[in-house]
């Protein structure tokens, strides 16, 4: 049995946490160390059976507790070459923890396998990842997308669980307090996919065979997570698909210190 816990998502910060028997991975760590620690333990997990951190992209709501909580329980990092050397730039690696390149071969690591998919965003070599469980489960975890490629569409195909990004209300982000400069960022195809671009790519998952989503990374400025949930819910079952049925869908929560967890 797999374990699916979001630890934190969102703008302030992001980490998700996937295990099987073996242990367990982390998916980025964008808050502090403490933080970290105090929402492993409130979800039941210990950080000393964290086996390795994977991580997506080097902007801090993504690497934020990695040089500690890599160096505190001596876990391996993996990412791209390049966020490698973003990370390094921004003082996140410091010699006291491994850290190797992650690529198309993937890595093993607490018995699952771990295989990264090129993600388009405003950094040096994103990257989402597709998790491998040792009884033949397919997690996806794809977030900070300008747009959904073919190359992110072919990797997460067929997962039994998704993780997709759903950051924001196109109409709030346009009508908002933020710099255009930023708006426009946001918007780009180096940015983040909005409510709606999340949704529309769903049915096509689900008749693909995924059957739990988790919409993830919404922004507190510019979207809620009732807006994010019904916009998905809402497109769905406009193509016929029946929630408890055909797919279950979750909102990932910005804090979670108390439970969000799937078992499947």
């Amino acid at each position: 049995m797999a374990r699916f816990c979001p630890l934190f998502s969102g703008s302030s910060g992001n980490s998700y946490y996937v295990g099987a028997s073996g242990g367990g991975i982390l998916v980025d760590a964008g808050r502090s160390a403490k933080q970290m620690e105090l929402a492993l333990r409130a979800n039941g997990l210990e950080p000393d059976r964290i086996q390795a951190i994977f991580i997506t992209h080097e902007h801090s709501d993504h690497i934020q507790g990695v040089r500690v909580l890599a160096s505190r329980y001596s876990i391996p990092v993996y990412a791209s070459r390049g966020t490698l050397e973003g990370m390094e730039q921004a003082g996140a690696i410091n010699g006291k923890f491994f850290c190797d390149i992650v690529d198309g071969e993937g890595i093993e690591t607490a018995g699952m396998r771990v295989t990264p998919f090129r993600t388009s965003h405003d950094s040096r070599e994103s990257v989402g990842y597709v998790i491998h469980t040792p009884d033949g489960r397919k997690i996806a975890v794809a977030t900070d997308l300008g747009y959904l490629s073919e190359t992110v569409f072919e990797a997460v195909s067929g997962c039994d669980l998704l993780v997709l990004e759903s950051n924001h209300d196109v109409r709030m982000l346009q009508n908002g307090c933020y710099p255009y400069y930023l708006k426009r960022r946001i918007l780009s195809e180096r940015g983040h996919l909005s409510n709606d671009a999340c949704a529309g790519e769903l049915p096509a998952f689900v008749q693909s065979g995924t059957t739990r989503i988790v919409l993830a990374h919404l922004s507190q400025e510019n979207n809620i997570p009732e807006l994010a949930y019904q916009t998905a819910l809402c497109t769905l079952t406009t193509c016929g698909m029946k929630q408890g049925i055909d797919f279950e869908l979750m909102v990932a929560p910005r804090d979670n210190m108390g439970g969000k967890t799937i078992l499947f």
